[in-house]
């Protein structure tokens, strides 16, 4: 089997850092690798199981510069330029929208939440979803109820 690499942009990266949950990137991937951009705009410390990586061609950024912000642009150029079909963890949905007409794999914080419960390093995402809200990260209510029906909540 493949190893299962992550490329994750800031906002995700944030706020699984609030919520204390960074570790589940780590229990959950092989290799989570972001760009100096991202961990710049992340702008803590970050765990020593993160690797550092930027894309080889920078004139694929600055074209997706154009539309999305950096970290987002360099985060997709890096997962445009591996083989092994890397999952992108992206929030936004513009920036989510450019990579998955790219062709890449995307998921969001809520998907790794998800991914968490299923693989058993969580026992409720409900109560880790109402902490996101009132961090001000923004989800719809018809989302919550889709995620809560997902996680069997």
């Amino acid at each position: 089997m493949s190893k299962q690499v992550l490329i994750s942009d800031t906002s995700a990266l944030i706020i699984l850092s609030k919520l204390d949950k960074l570790f589940l990137l780590q229990e959950l991937f092989d290799d989570i690798i972001i760009t100096s951009i991202v961990q710049r705009e992340f702008g803590e410390e970050l765990p020593n199981w993160i690797k550092i990586q930027n894309p080889l061609e920078s004139s694929t950024s600055k074209l997706l510069n154009i539309q999305l912000d950096p970290g987002e642009a360099s985060a997709i150029a890096l997962a445009l330029e591996k083989d092994n079909n890397p999952l992108l963890l992206i929030d936004e949905r513009k920036g989510r929208k450019i990579a998955q007409q790219l062709n890449l794999r995307t998921m969001g914080t809520l998907g790794v939440l998800l991914l968490a419960k299923k693989a058993g390093h969580l026992l409720y995402v409900k109560p880790i979803l109402e902490e996101m809200i009132n961090l001000d990260f923004r989800i719809s209510d018809d989302l919550i109820q889709s995620i809560l029906k997902l996680a069997k909540e």
